[in-house]
C-alpha cells in the first residue's frame, strides 16, 4: 500500500493559496517521455511540493513510461535526484514517504502490447491502491511522438470515461509550428480524447502574477474603469532572457523567438490583460473571454507586417564580463541561420475597449537581464500644472512576472518643502515580503487543477489556431518581405529599429 501523505505540522497558506476547498479525487498518473528532463526537474519536484502541503489525493500513484531499460529502483533514484535538486527545501522528505508510489513501465511509444502491459498495471493499481480507475496521461515527450501515443490509448480503451471515472491527458507545448500542424494535432488528440478531457499546458499560466491579473482587474475598483483606451496610452509585454539558445540550438533553429515564446507566452498574457470580465470564474467563461480577444487581432498583410514588427539576431559581444557566442556560432545552428532570436510586434486589438490602444509585445535572447513583465501605461493629463522642474514620466502600472513577482505603480508626487515640485515615486508590492515563505512552482498549480478537473489556466482548442493564425500571417510576411533578422550584440536590448516601433513619445521599459 502507499505510504501515507506527510502531513504538515501546522497549517500551511501555501496550500490556502493553491486550493482552498478543493480536493482532487485518487488517480493515477502515466508520464509518457519519464526519463526526459521535464520530468526530473519539474513534474516530480512539483508532486513533492503538492504532497508536503497535503493536497495529492489518496493512493496517487505515477508510472514513468519510457524507452529506457531502467527498473523501478533506478527511476525512484533518478527522480531522488531531481527532487533534492530542484524541489522546495522542504521536498525531499515527502519523496522518500512516498518513493514506493512511483513505478516504471519500459516500452515503445508504438509498441501496442506495451500499452496492454500498461493497462494491467494500471488495473493492478486500482485493484491495490483504490485509484477508482481514474487516469491522467501527460505526454512530456517530443510532439513527433504524440501520434503514436494517442492512437494506442485510444486502441487499448485507456482513453474512454465512464462509470464515474475519469481519462485526462495533459499536452505539453508547442501545440504545433504552425496553424495547419496545429490544427492537425488538434484532430489526432480529439480522436483519442474529447476536448473536456484535454489540457494544454502552458506554465506561463500557473505563475502567480499571471493568475493575479485577474484579481487586480477584477478584485479591485480602482482599475478596472480605467483599463480601456480613453486612459490607458499603450501596453508593454516583455519576456527577456539573458541566455543564449545553449543546447537548444536544433530546436531552436526550427522555432525561432516567435514559436518559442510569442505564441504561447505573451499571447496568453495579452489575453488576460486585455479580456472582457467573464460571466463566472469558469473555464469555459474564462477561456470564451480569451477567445474573443484574440479573435479581435486581424491577420497582419505583408505590408503591415513590415511596419509592425521587427526581427533580430544576437552578435558576438563582451558580456557579463566574457565574451558571449553569437547565435551562429552556437551548437547546431547553420553558420547562414536567418532564424530570429529577438521579436518585437505591435498588435491593435479591434474591439471598443481597446480600439486605437497598441499592444507591444517582445521576447529575445541574450538580453541584459532576465525579467518578464506586463507594463501598462497611462495617458499623460491633459496639461501639466507642475512646470520648472524635470518633465514627468507617465504612469505605469507594472506587473512582474519574474523573477521578482510583484506590482508596481509609478505615479507623481510632491517633493518635501516649500517649493511646489513633483517628483516620480514607486508604490511597490511585492508577493515575498508580503506573503513569506516559498510560493508553489507553476507546475504545483497545473498539475493540481488537472487533478480537480479544472482546464481555466490551459489552452482551448479554439484559443491555439487562433494564436497560431496572427503568427502565421507574421511569419508569411517576414518571408514574402524576405525580413532578416538585424543583429543586435549580445547583452544588449535588441536591434535599434525596435525603438521606432513604439512611435514617437514612447520608449521601452528596460527592466
Amino acid at each position: 500500500m502507499m505510504a501515507e501523505v506527510p502531513s504538515p505540522a501546522v497549517a500551511n497558506p501555501l496550500a490556502d493559496e493553491l486550493t482552498g476547498a478543493r480536493h482532487a479525487k485518487p488517480c493515477a498518473l502515466v508520464i509518457f517521455g519519464a526519463t526526459g528532463d521535464l520530468t526530473k526537474r519539474k513534474l516530480v519536484p512539483s508532486l513533492m511540493g503538492l504532497a508536503k502541503d497535503g493536497l495529492l489525493p489518496p493512493g496517487f500513484q505515477v508510472v514513468g513510461f519510457a524507452r529506457r531499460a531502467w527498473t523501478d529502483d533506478s527511476f525512484r533514484q533518478e527522480l531522488a535526484d531531481g527532487v533534492r535538486q530542484f524541489g522546495r527545501t522542504d521536498t525531499p522528505s515527502a519523496f522518500e514517504a512516498l518513493r514506493e508510489s512511483f513505478a516504471f513501465h519500459q516500452s515503445d511509444f508504438d509498441q501496442p502490447q506495451g500499452y496492454a502491459a500498461l493497462r494491467e498495471r494500471l488495473e493492478q493499481i486500482d485493484r491495490h491502491h483504490d485509484t477508482k480507475g481514474n487516469r491522467i496521461f501527460y505526454l512530456a515527450t517530443p510532439p513527433s511522438a504524440y501520434s503514436g501515443i494517442l492512437q494506442n490509448l485510444a486502441a487499448c480503451g485507456l482513453s474512454k470515461e465512464g462509470d464515474g471515472r475519469f481519462a485526462r491527458v495533459i499536452v505539453e507545448k508547442p501545440f504545433g509550428r504552425d496553424l495547419a500542424t496545429a490544427v492537425a494535432l488538434n484532430d489526432q488528440v480529439r480522436a483519442a480524447f474529447h476536448e473536456r478531457q484535454v489540457f494544454r499546458i502552458d506554465h506561463y499560466l500557473g505563475k502567480e502574477t499571471v493568475q493575479n491579473i485577474l484579481a487586480l482587474r477584477f478584485a479591485n475598483g480602482i482599475f478596472e474603469p480605467l483599463w480601456n483606451e480613453k486612459f490607458i496610452d499603450h501596453v508593454q509585454i516583455t519576456v527577456a532572457e539573458s541566455i543564449g539558445v545553449g543546447s537548444r540550438g536544433g530546436y531552436f533553429e526550427e522555432s525561432g523567438i516567435i514559436r518559442d515564446m510569442i505564441q504561447n507566452h505573451l499571447l496568453q498574457v495579452l489575453t488576460l490583460v486585455a479580456m472582457e470580465p467573464p460571466a463566472a470564474l469558469t473555464a469555459d467563461a474564462v477561456r470564451d473571454e480569451k477567445v474573443k480577444v484574440l479573435k479581435a487581432i486581424r491577420s497582419l498583410t505583408p505590408a503591415e507586417v513590415a511596419q509592425a514588427t521587427v526581427r533580430g539576431q544576437y552578435a558576438r559581444n563582451f558580456f557579463g564580463g566574457e565574451e558571449a557566442r553569437g547565435y551562429r556560432d552556437e551548437d547546431g545552428v547553420p553558420a547562414d541561420s536567418t532564424t530570429e532570436t529577438y521579436a518585437a510586434v505591435r498588435l491593435q486589438i479591434a474591439n471598443w475597449r481597446w480600439s486605437g490602444t497598441p499592444f507591444f509585445l517582445r521576447s529575445g535572447k541574450r538580453l541584459p537581464r532576465r525579467a518578464t513583465e506586463v507594463a501598462i501605461q497611462f495617458k499623460q493629463p491633459p496639461h501639466l500644472l507642475f512646470e520648472g522642474g524635470r518633465p514627468l514620466q507617465p504612469n505605469v502600472l507594472l506587473l512582474r512576472i519574474q523573477p521578482d513577482e510583484g506590482v508596481s505603480l509609478r505615479f507623481g508626487s510632491k517633493v518635501p518643502g516649500p517649493d511646489v515640485r513633483v517628483r516620480d515615486v514607486r508604490m511597490d508590492f511585492r508577493y515575498g515580503s508580503a506573503f513569506g515563505g516559498e510560493h508553489a512552482d507553476a507546475y504545483e498549480r497545473l498539475l493540481l487543477d488537472a487533478m480537480i478537473g479544472d482546464s481555466t489556466l490551459f489552452a482551448r482548442r479554439d484559443e491555439v489556431e487562433e494564436a497560431w493564425r496572427i503568427v502565421d500571417a507574421i511569419v508569411a510576411g517576414w518571408r514574402r518581405n524576405d525580413q532578416r533578422p538585424e543583429p543586435y550584440p549580445a547583452g544588449t536590448w535588441g536591434p535599434e529599429r525596435a525603438d521606432a516601433l513604439l512611435g514617437a513619445g514612447r520608449t521601452w521599459r528596460k527592466p
